[in-house]
């Protein structure tokens, strides 16, 4: 059951939609830019993702810039945690480790 991994990337929004059980609708990104980056203090912001700098999940997933639940990432404000599934939706929600 389920589907196939889709590796999402660092790099330019592209979102596909995909029909789901009972004829739904999913949207599935492919790659994105933007991520939303709570700090300690409840503030949550839109910024520009830079780099993976580590993925738990494979060693690989930094060389090839992939984003999974857990991954840390380099933003214009500092480095955070993956928070969110990106392959479940289009957005990733992530929280602020170390500022800039």
């Amino acid at each position: 059951m389920g589907s196939d991994f889709v590796p999402i990337r660092v790099g330019p929004t592209k979102v596909v939609e995909k029909r789901g059980m009972g004829g739904s609708r999913k949207l599935r990104p492919l790659s994105v830019e933007f991520a939303n980056v709570s700090d300690s203090s409840g503030k949550t912001r839109r910024v520009k993702i830079l780099s993976v700098l580590e993925n738990p999940a494979n060693r690989d997933f930094v060389r090839t810039q992939t984003l999974t639940k857990g991954a840390v990432i380099q933003t214009e404000i500092g480095k955070a945690r993956v928070t969110s599934r990106p392959g479940q939706g289009p957005v990733v929600n992530a929280v602020l480790l170390e500022e800039k």
